[in-house]
């Protein structure tokens, strides 16, 4: 009774998403599928987004990401970790925005905070964010595999997904609003604890998708883990992974 009562509440909740590249495209389906309303949004404004809305149904809606942030119950951010600056702070404020960004190394582009392990890419984002609870989440997933293997709660092959947080009401809500979408939660900890599933960790991706053929170059892994085939992974195995971590040097290289 419980778990069905935090569900219905759950479905009354709206999602802002800021972002809707690959990630926010598809926590949007995923989201509107299991009956909940979203409010999208992009840098490109609401009427590039008539398409998608227009195929995810009434329970979607476009907005600037100021919109978006204000009308969310819950925010995705879902945008590059350079552009998280970007994201309206104000409208932010007291909200549980969840953090699904990696820091990934381009050419040119590096931020000496995380290559020196200072911190945390979702320690940056909460800095920027101070008067919003970050909950880092979704991120070491892929759309794909998010679209394929949703389970319902208590099947023998539901996956189990991270989050890290440090505030623990916070990280319930995420929590909840990934059980609806048809995953099991892990709290792995505080956001300083949030390498533990980032990038070159044994958490990153490959769990869900095995191991690619060899010899790929970065952007070849990307390809090849975008249309792989989705692999269960319990709540036990994620504990397991994130206890045998090593931090090492931060960040995907592209």
């Amino acid at each position: 009774m419980e778990r069905h009562e935090r569900r219905t509440q759950v479905n009354r909740v709206t999602l802002g998403i800021i972002g809707t590249g690959m990630v926010g495209s598809a926590v949007a389906r995923r989201a509107t599928d299991a009956g909940l309303h979203v409010v999208l949004s992009n840098s490109r404004g609401p009427e590039t987004l008539a398409d998608l809305v227009a195929e995810l149904g009434d329970r979607a809606t476009a907005a600037t990401p100021a919109e978006a942030a204000s009308a969310g119950d819950l925010v995705l951010a879902a945008v590059p970790l350079a552009f998280h600056e970007r994201l309206p702070r104000a409208e932010l404020s007291g909200k549980t925005v969840i953090d699904p960004m990696n820091y990934a190394l381009y050419p040119g582009f590096s931020i000496p905070e995380l290559d020196s392990n200072e911190l945390t890419s979702s320690e940056l984002v909460q800095r920027h964010l101070a008067d919003s609870r970050v909950v880092k989440a979704l991120h070491n997933y892929g759309p794909k595999q998010m679209l394929e293997m949703f389970r319902p709660a208590g099947a023998d092959d539901r996956t189990a997904l991270p989050l890290h947080g440090d505030d623990a009401t916070a990280k319930k809500e995420v929590a909840d609003l990934l059980d609806v979408l048809g995953f099991d939660a892990v709290d792995l900890g505080t956001l300083p604890e949030s390498w533990r599933s980032e990038p070159n960790t044994p958490l990153y991706a490959l769990p869900y998708i095995g191991q690619p053929p060899s010899g790929l170059t970065p952007q070849e892994f990307v390809a090849w883990a975008q249309q792989a085939t989705g692999i269960p992974v319990p709540a036990a195995r994620i504990k397991e992974l994130a206890a045998a971590a090593v931090r090492g040097t931060a960040g995907f290289r592209m």
